[in-house]
């Protein structure tokens, strides 16, 4: 006597397909072992190949951040040239050597806002705008720094406009950047000087809401007068 068929539940479906997946999986490697065995051995060499780059350039970057650290010394003295190109028969590598060296890790990437700092410093105003603008470091105080170092060159050409966004863009990468009132302040000076009054009001409101112990704070008023 034929007994009646239990239904399976969908847990023992599952169960039964992959069951089923695993033998299939398992006699196509049978027949296509030395494929598979190629396939594998690539994979290998691929992720291999990723580890070892992975590692040089955290090696790079640790190299990078020591050079640094080094001459920042002589760029906080005020001695930019020396720290552009460092001192021959030392170990203080100039800031110009580690963005051409190391500039495709993130240690390298902040020596190149410093080299841009410095050579505007310096005068070299062209030199120090396409640093920033090569910046593409993941740090965002370096980041709006950059971006404020491009503001400051159109600044000085008379490109009130174009230099006022790029303050603005500046203050807006982070809410907690020390120089976020600044950058907005002069966002702020910028519109008005392109006569864009209603622009430089909104932002300057900003500072005397949100920034009462900043230094922008203490100076915003004065341009406030100057919407009237």
């Amino acid at each position: 006597m034929l007994t009646k068929r239990k239904k399976l539940t969908k847990k023992e479906i599952k169960e039964d397909k992959l069951v089923e997946f695993y033998y299939k999986v398992q006699n196509y490697i049978e027949e296509n072992k030395n494929q598979v065995l190629m396939y594998a051995g690539a994979l290998a060499i691929v992720v291999v190949a990723v580890i070892f780059y992975v590692n040089f350039r955290n090696s790079k970057n640790e190299e990078a951040g020591a050079l640094l650290a080094r001459v920042i010394d002589l760029y906080d003295q005020g001695s930019y040239l020396e720290a552009i190109e460092g001192k021959q028969g030392t170990n203080l590598v100039g800031l110009k050597k580690i963005v051409e060296d190391y500039g495709s890790t993130e240690n390298g990437e902040t020596a190149k806002i410093y080299l841009a700092n410095a050579y505007s410093f310096l005068g070299q105003y062209e030199k120090a705008f396409e640093l920033y603008k090569d910046y593409s470091g993941s740090n965002d105080i370096y980041k709006a720094a950059a971006l404020a170092g491009q503001a400051g060159y159109f600044a000085s050409k008379g490109e009130f406009e174009k230099a006022a966004d790029l303050f603005k863009k500046a203050a807006n990468v982070s809410e907690i950047n020390p120089s976020r009132p600044d950058y907005l302040l002069r966002a702020g000076i910028n519109y008005l000087k392109a006569g864009q009054k209603d622009e430089a009001k909104a932002l300057f409101q900003i500072i005397k809401d949100d920034f009462k112990t900043s230094t922008a704070f203490a100076q915003v008023d004065r341009y406030f007068t100057e919407l009237n």
